[in-house]
């Protein structure tokens, strides 16, 4: 069978199992994902064997030290992707809420309802955590879905589908509810991109390359994120300690995400007090600075800055390597996010509550904090069990995406034989 027909067969296949999953209740959802753990639960040991297969593999290959973070199982990534799995069972079903109910003239009364979307294709690269994110949420939401990660993962995919699957048959479920396109092949990316007849929503996570190929050749809507390039602004009227902690964990707690913070503003009359001492905490762990000429100019005495140059604004480093400008004030920094940002994920840092509510008002990103690490920008963070991407687009979902963003809205009318006159 080639790509093509056997993409085909898995579009149907979807189409059909969507039906099904549409009709079942709350508790036979919230089962076969209690299911679904158990056998994750269970297989363990050899989840981890196919996840060095992979490593190993990935390791020949040369891939990036980033690259290999996020493809990596650790204990402690293993017990986060079965505890977002309860969590999902613990959200309540989006399915179904009514909202907006209002009462009409004539005694009709009109509101909206909660509906799965369909059909849902997830393309995404590296993290096999990802397949567990998805399919959870998809069956939550009553969506049938069609994963397909990216060739370095592929034995840690399809383990992690095999337990899926036997965790929906074991509750009578549509085995199609969530299928592992197998193929490694890149042409099938290409097929599933143009399936609109049986895929109603893709949804992107993976590098630049892949997420810019994909909207190019695509025909079924997109939910999805081209870079995180995130920022830090330390305002003048900051606390100096939750300013210095902040900006610290927003870039070294984890190099390799979308949410990791890439560039550092800081207002000029607290640049003195606050750049050297993160100056050193950076160092320590060995992040590059590069910076503008009054960063260069404060730090002169602690280390070599590389002068940072205006392609350093734009980049999405996703390593060790943080850009840091030193702006006027809130003004010159709002300018610069809006300007060379990505619409992802931006914090200020200030006691000043009218600055605070400006900033969360004028930077036009997906999440907007005050006070707190850039890092927190992600669904299990935000209360949502897990996610299945993060949007920077404007329409339908935004931000991590979670249950509510898997699913639509119809409206719905209660007559009692009015009839239009």
């Amino acid at each position: 069978m080639d790509i093509r027909d056997y993409m085909l067969k898995i579009g149907k296949a979807a189409r059909l199992a969507s039906v099904s999953i549409r009709r079942a209740s709350t508790d036979q959802k919230n089962i076969a994902l209690q299911a679904i753990g158990e056998q994750i639960l269970g297989a363990r040991k050899h989840l981890m064997l196919e996840n060095e297969k992979d490593l190993e593999a990935g390791r020949a290959k040369g891939l990036s030290d980033a690259l290999l973070d996020r493809l990596a199982f650790t204990d402690a990534s293993f017990d986060a992707m079965v505890n977002g799995l309860e969590q999902v069972v613990q959200l309540q079903d989006p399915v179904g809420e009514i909202s907006n109910l209002v009462r009409r003239p004539n005694g009709l009364q009109i509101g909206k309802m909660r509906t799965p979307i369909g059909v849902i294709g997830i393309i995404y690269e590296s993290r096999p955590n990802v397949t567990i994110d998805a399919a959870s949420l998809c069956l939550k939401s009553g969506n049938a879905t069609i994963l397909r990660g990216g060739s370095e993962a592929i034995h840690s995919n399809r383990a992690l589908s095999e337990c899926i699957t036997r965790g929906l048959t074991q509750n009578s479920l549509h085995e199609c509810v969530v299928q592992l396109v197998e193929h490694t092949d890149r042409d099938a990316v290409g097929e599933l991109v143009k399936m609109d007849r049986y895929v109603d929503v893709i949804v992107l996570r993976g590098g630049k390359g892949l997420i810019e190929r994909v909207a190019k050749e695509a025909t079924i809507p997109l939910i999805k994120h081209l870079d995180g390039v995130c920022h830090v602004y330390i305002d003048e009227d900051a606390d100096r300690e939750k300013a210095i902690s902040i900006a610290f964990n927003s870039k070294t707690q984890r190099y390799a995400v979308c949410n990791s913070m890439e560039t550092l503003l800081v207002a000029a009359p607290i640049a003195p007090d606050v750049l050297p001492e993160l100056a050193n905490q950076y160092l320590k762990v060995g992040v590059e600075l590069r910076g503008c000429d009054d960063t260069k100019k404060i730090l002169s005495n602690i280390c070599q800055i590389v002068i940072a140059t205006e392609e350093d604004w734009g980049t999405e480093y996703l390593g060790p390597v943080l850009s840091v400008k030193v702006v006027k004030g809130i003004d010159c920094a709002i300018d610069h996010i809006n300007e060379y940002g990505s619409n992802h994920t931006d914090t200020i840092v200030t006691e000043n509550y009218s600055k605070g509510r400006r900033f969360i008002r004028e930077v036009d990103s997906s999440s907007v904090l005050i006070n707190a690490s850039t890092r927190f920008a992600d669904g299990f963070e935000y209360g949502l069990g897990a996610e299945i991407g993060i949007s920077t687009d404007k329409l339908h979902a935004r931000g991590p995406v979670g249950l509510e963003g898997l699913t639509s809205q119809k409206y719905i009318v209660f007559g009692d034989g009015q009839i239009r006159q």
